[in-house]
């Protein structure tokens, strides 16, 4: 055999060794790998808490790397201050009113079952028919718990923080005026005041819009009243009827309390719920009034 091609088959014996030898240490590498998976799997089979550390670390990492791409910043615990809970969890005859409401109001149902769950439990608390106080948000704000009117009532049920403002103490201050459950129940808490000076709705829901001592409420207290009893009928009339101790009913006349002058702009409310200018300049006047009466019972 010449040189030359002695040369070719010590050539093609190199690379058929080297060919051999990738061949098996791929596939001992692939072996290994096997392994390694397969004892993982046990050891996270035999350990949750490796497995629960494995997800949280790869929880994070995704999270962090959803932040690098939309440059958002997770908040998870955000839930916590949403004022919401589904309708179907609620009893048929919330479930009921809640839905009516969302669908005439045009606001989510998630809120408003909410805000009906609060409402039966206050009502429940304050002896107060809960589609009453419904009814009250939905002819003061439709429902909307950023509203303020002219003469300065606030959220929910346009409650006039500053003449109402210790009642807010609890709540962590005036800004919870804007905080849907905290202004219901301080909106519940002025109403049954107004029941037990009083001693009937119709005269509370007059001393709420501040037409306590005027004749003309703008119609408001028959609006309030119609609007109670639709949802009533919407609730299969199961609600709790409204009821006022007589023994806490005042036997004075209220004397009006003379406030700044220049709060005579008619509130601004939807064409539904407009009140005369009339009835929003008192309001201010007759709140302060009925608070320093109710403080004296």
């Amino acid at each position: 055999m010449s040189k030359s091609g002695n040369w070719a088959a010590s050539v093609r014996t190199i690379a058929s060794d080297i060919a051999e030898g990738f061949l098996e240490i791929t596939h001992n590498s692939f072996a290994l790998i096997g392994l390694v998976v397969a004892f993982a799997a046990i050891a996270l089979f035999a350990q949750p808490e490796l497995r629960q550390q494995g997800e949280a670390q790869l929880r994070t990492w995704l999270q962090e790397r959803h932040v690098a791409v939309a440059g958002v910043t997770p908040e998870p615990s955000a839930i916590e201050r949403a004022t919401a809970v589904n309708p179907k969890e609620l009893p048929k005859d919330q479930a009921a009113v809640a839905y009516w409401i969302s669908k005439k109001y045009r606001v989510a149902p998630e809120p408003i079952g909410a805000l009906v769950e609060e409402a039966y439990q206050i009502g429940e608390q304050y002896k107060i028919d809960p589609t009453l106080l419904l009814a009250v948000m939905a002819i003061e704000s439709r429902f909307n718990p950023f509203a303020q009117s002219s003469v300065g009532a606030q959220g929910l049920m346009q409650v006039m923080t500053r003449v109402h403002t210790e009642k807010y103490d609890n709540f962590g201050g005036n800004h919870a005026a804007f905080d849907p459950i905290s202004n219901l129940r301080v909106g519940a808490s002025i109403l049954r005041e107004y029941m037990q000076i009083t001693g009937s709705v119709e005269g509370a829901l007059k001393y709420y819009v501040g037409a306590a001592n005027h004749g003309n409420d703008g119609g408001y207290v028959a609006k309030v009243l119609a609007e109670h009893s639709r949802m009533r009928q919407v609730a299969g009339r199961s609600t709790p009827e409204t009821t006022v101790r007589p023994g806490l009913v005042a036997k004075r006349q209220i004397t009006p309390i003379k406030m700044e002058e220049g709060e005579a702009a008619a509130e601004q409310k939807a064409a539904e719920t407009e009140r005369p200018a009339s009835v929003a300049v008192n309001r201010t006047q007759d709140e302060a009034s009925q608070v320093v009466a109710s403080s004296n019972l």
